[in-house]
């Protein structure tokens, strides 16, 4: 449920931006609390360790999702653990749910689209034309 009304979002936001409304980026900056006047204040905060980090993901760039096992909540799939794939979209800064769902604190971060091949996730029997896109956190993530 929680993804279709990102799709529902993003769905809205490129038919305003079609028909002239505001700039994709104007409002993703409104959205995450950083208009230009803010932006300054965010990076200082950012810089002492309490805003959000700086992003360590570029588009296109080759990623690898991290094989890790928490024992407790996690949306990193089991199926992508440890497998490559490449950064198609940044989604912008959010809650990371790891730590929010266990009462460490919110760790706002970068969320990233990644677009891995079906066959780099389940072998060589599925076409290599599917792939699969999965969004994840900054902490998901490690240079392949």
């Amino acid at each position: 449920m929680l993804r279709n009304s990102g799709r529902t979002l993003r769905a809205a936001r490129r038919s305003e931006h079609a028909s002239g409304g505001e700039r994709p980026n104007e409002e993703r900056g409104r959205a995450h609390g950083r208009s230009e006047h803010g932006r300054e204040s965010a990076e200082k905060a950012e810089a002492a360790g309490v805003g959000p980090r700086r992003h360590q993901c570029t588009l296109g760039q080759r990623v690898r999702a991290r094989n890790i096992n928490p024992t407790g909540h996690t949306r990193l799939p089991r199926y992508a653990r440890g497998k490559s794939g490449i950064v198609t979209r940044d989604h912008g800064v959010y809650v990371f749910p790891d730590t929010n769902a266990h009462f460490q604190g919110e760790k706002r971060q970068h969320v990233y689209s990644v677009q891995f091949s079906a066959r780099e996730l389940w072998g060589e029997s599925v076409s290599p034309r599917d792939s699969v896109y999965i969004d994840m956190w900054d902490d998901y993530l490690e240079r392949a």
